[in-house]
Parts: C-alpha cells; sequence; structure tokens
C-alpha cells in the first residue's frame, strides 16, 4: 500500500512538471507581472488634511508660503531649482553657435503670445512663484516668492493674477488649508490654458481633461490618472519635456516606463515600435472636444472687427480654431533646432521656431504625430529677425495699439537691435502630440496609413513609397 502510496505522489510531481510549470514560462507576456503596466506607476502619496494646521491670518501668498515652510523646510530650495521656476534651461552647446545657450519662457520667443519679457504682468500670472515684475526678479527673489498653492491647493480656491500674486478676493487661509496632492485641474491651470485661453496651444492638453471620458484619454478618463502618475516627481522635480523650450533630451517621459514594447498580440505592430511611436497610432486625433488655435495672424489685430476669442480680437488679430484634427508627422530624436534671438529669419519661406529633429538615418528617431501651429508675427525688415514687442502695460501694443512703440520697448528690454521698420512674416511651431491617448480599438488600423489615401506622407518621411508596396521595413536602415 505504501508503495503504491508513493507512485501516485511521484506521479503527481511529474504531472507539475510537465503541465504546470510549462504553462507558467509560456504565458502571454501581458500575463507576466513583469510587463503589469500598473507596476510602473507609482502609488500617490498619502495625503494629510491640512485643515487644522493651518490658522490665520494670511494676508499674502508670501505668508502662505512661510508657513508651508515649517513643516515642509526644503521645499522652496529645490522649487527655485526647478524650470518650473526658472523657465530656463541650463547652458547647452548647439550646432553651428559659438557659445552654449539657454532657452526657456524667460528669455525665448514663441509665435502665440511671442514672448515674455516686458509682459511679466499677465504673462507670469502661470509663473509658480510671486512678484515677477521686471528682469531683477531673480536678483532678489527669495525662497518665500514660491508660490505653493498654485500647484496643491484644492480645485475652487485658488487663482493667480498679474504678476503672478494672489488674485484679488482669494481666501488664503481657506486655500492653504484644502492643499493636497497635485491634481489635473492644477497642472491644467496653466498647461490646458497656456497661450491664453484653453486649448490655445497644445492642442492635447484642454480644460476636457479635467474630468474626462475614457473617449478623450483612456488614462485620465477610464483609469482616472493625474498628470503626476506619469510625470513622476521627486524631489519638485517634474519629469517632462517640451520641445518649446527644451534643448535637450532629458528628464523625459516615455510610454515604455509602464509599458513593455512588445505588447502587441501581432509581432508585425511590435516591429513598427523601432520607428513609430507609441503616439503615433494612439492618438489619431486631438483637440477631441473643445477646439485648439491652429493659425494666429498678429498681422491683421488693431482692427475694430468685433471681439470673438474664437475668430478675431483687436488686441491679438484673426484666429482660426480647429476640433478633431489630424496630426502631422515628422522624424523626431526627442530634441528640436531652435530660433533664438536674434537669429536672422528664414530666406525663403516660413521660419521654423523649434523644428524637431531626426531623420529615417537616425536610430533615434521615431515617427510622431504633432500639431503645427503657423502665424505671422513682428520682425525687423532691415535686420531680418524676429522682434519681441512689449503688449502688456503701459506703452504696450495692448494699450496704445502701436507697433513701432511697441517695437521699440521691446527691443529696449531684450537688447536687440530695430531699425526702425517693421513688417510681418510667416513662422511655424510644432508641438508633440502625447495626450488624449486611445485604447487599442480606437488606435489606427493598418490602412490608416498603408492605403493610396494613407495619412503618412512616406516620400516626404524619406521612404521612397509605402514599404508594404517595396517590400521594405520600418526600420532605420531602409
Amino acid at each position: 500500500m505504501k508503495e503504491n502510496k508513493y507512485i501516485w505522489l511521484i506521479g503527481l510531481v511529474i504531472t507539475l512538471v510537465l503541465v504546470i510549470v510549462p504553462l507558467i514560462i509560456f504565458l502571454p507576456r501581458d500575463a507576466t507581472a513583469s510587463s503589469d503596466p500598473w507596476a510602473g506607476v507609482p502609488e500617490r502619496p498619502t495625503h494629510t488634511d491640512h485643515t487644522f494646521l493651518i490658522e490665520g491670518p494670511l494676508e499674502t501668498g508670501q505668508e502662505v508660503t512661510q508657513a508651508c515652510l515649517e513643516c515642509h523646510p526644503d521645499a522652496s530650495e529645490q522649487v527655485m531649482g526647478t524650470v518650473h521656476f526658472t523657465w530656463e534651461s541650463d547652458p547647452i552647446q548647439l550646432p553651428g553657435r559659438d557659445e552654449p545657450v539657454t532657452v526657456g519662457k524667460k528669455n525665448q520667443i514663441n509665435n502665440f503670445c511671442i514672448g515674455i519679457q516686458g509682459n511679466w504682468q499677465k504673462c507670469v500670472t502661470c509663473h509658480a512663484g510671486y512678484g515677477w515684475e521686471d528682469e531683477t526678479f531673480f536678483d532678489t527673489a527669495t525662497e518665500t516668492n514660491v508660490d505653493c498653492l498654485v500647484c496643491h491647493a484644492g480645485a475652487g480656491t485658488y487663482a493667480k493674477g498679474d504678476y503672478g500674486l494672489p488674485l484679488e478676493g482669494v481666501d488664503l487661509v481657506e486655500a492653504a488649508k484644502s492643499v493636497g496632492v497635485p491634481t489635473r485641474e492644477n497642472c491644467g491651470g496653466c498647461h490646458f490654458d497656456g497661450g491664453g485661453g484653453n486649448g490655445v496651444k497644445h492642442g492635447d492638453l484642454d480644460e476636457s481633461l479635467i474630468w474626462p471620458s475614457a473617449s478623450i484619454d483612456v488614462h485620465m478618463g477610464e483609469h482616472d490618472f493625474q498628470c503626476i502618475d506619469c510625470h513622476q516627481t521627486e524631489d519638485h522635480n517634474i519629469q517632462g519635456r517640451s520641445i518649446s523650450v527644451s534643448l535637450d533630451d532629458e528628464n523625459q517621459v516615455y510610454c515604455s516606463n509602464c509599458h513593455g514594447e512588445n505588447l502587441h498580440e501581432d509581432e508585425r505592430l511590435n516591429a513598427h515600435t523601432e520607428t513609430v511611436a507609441c503616439q503615433t497610432c494612439h492618438i489619431p486625433a486631438f483637440a477631441l472636444e473643445d477646439p485648439t488655435k491652429m493659425v494666429w495672424n498678429w498681422s491683421e489685430a488693431g482692427q475694430d472687427l468685433g471681439d470673438d476669442p474664437h475668430v478675431y480680437l483687436k488686441i491679438k488679430g484673426s484666429f482660426v480654431y480647429e476640433q478633431n484634427v489630424q496630426p502631422q508627422y515628422f522624424w523626431y530624436n526627442g530634441v528640436a533646432d531652435r530660433y533664438i534671438l536674434g537669429d536672422p529669419i528664414a530666406e525663403e519661406g516660413p521660419t521654423y521656431i523649434n523644428y524637431p529633429q531626426g531623420d529615417i538615418t537616425d536610430p533615434n528617431a521615431k515617427i510622431m504625430p504633432f500639431k503645427v501651429h503657423e502665424a505671422d508675427q513682428i520682425y525687423d525688415t532691415v535686420y531680418n529677425i524676429l522682434l519681441q514687442p512689449k503688449t502688456v502695460g503701459e506703452g504696450g501694443y495692448w494699450t496704445e495699439f502701436d507697433w513701432d512703440l511697441a517695437a521699440r520697448l521691446g527691443s529696449e528690454i531684450t537688447g536687440l537691435p530695430y531699425s526702425g521698420s517693421y513688417g510681418f512674416t510667416d513662422t511655424i511651431m510644432f508641438w508633440p502630440t502625447t495626450h488624449m491617448v486611445q485604447s487599442s480599438d480606437q488606435a489606427l488600423q493598418c490602412t490608416d496609413c498603408h492605403s493610396e489615401n494613407g495619412r503618412l506622407d512616406w516620400e516626404a518621411l524619406g521612404y521612397p513609397g509605402d514599404p508594404i508596396e517595396w517590400g521594405g521595413r520600418f526600420d532605420n536602415n531602409n
């Protein structure tokens, strides 16, 4: 009887080895713990209720920050070292330039509101600090000039006004009591409304993402992701880069931080990930609910044509907004060229402010979807450089509607030469599309790209034609 018992046990062990173990080993990739995307999503910090920790009165934003520093003594120092406060990159050597340059909102130009220098009163409403009134701010700023509330105050309790100071009428005690982990509404207060209004700048970031449906963004809508779940943060340094204000690919966020690179059951799709960004297939369109600005004509400002923020404003000119926009596609290796203040404009065609770098021969480049924003903006017709006018406040264009005066005042602040002769020239900016991600059933299908009317311009991307037709592969060697 004992021998029969042992024989039964031995048979059971052999069955386990031959059947169960191979089953475990050869489970589909997405069934293994190592490929679980949730493993890459950090646990959100436990919220500490500040209701009974904050005492008033608090009369200024600086007083709020001083109260925060009593328990978080390193917070302001950390923030002041980040680009959210400096609005300027570290110096970097770019090809074709004699010395390192810095770039950021602090000192550079764009083709939306053009530039902040001289226009601090309104532009720094989105700055994570208090009291940036002129070019001397960073010479005198102290730890109490850091604005803790803009990132941490609860919804509906806080807003910023001129020079980044709390908007008049805000109950600072109530706002300080409400603080917690940053939400989409905190981040969106600046990033959804950048460029002067909801959805103006990015196209894939707008107020529809405060409470989105899954059809707007699968991460935020279906899984209730907050911005900080992907833009992970350590010592107040937030991961992520924007090619409008960055010259390198450091501190970037990648889909592969959470998702494996061989996710698809069909290996033909996995082969695409070597040269096609995840966003290309999974963000078929942007501005899905709220329209975004695609064209801005500064040259038409100053006329009394009525004010409609989606068509025309006297202070800004005419606009073209679009909804549910199909991206344009370019090779992108994570960095961009950059028009620096004082550079000559293009001799022919538009001047590119931040052209994405990379091509079919670049092993680090992938095909990426972009919003492409077109504008005409003021330039010096003698020196052939873009000008950064003063638009806000005394003497500014929005007050006097005098481009010559605005250009003179702006040049005095930026140090740019101004001949006294101006015109308007076409410029283009590129914005990578990385939000409004769709689930696999809503992603692009093969024929969206590989067909007679497919959305990719293969020749512009460097291919002799559709790779399916001539037998090529999606790699940088063809």
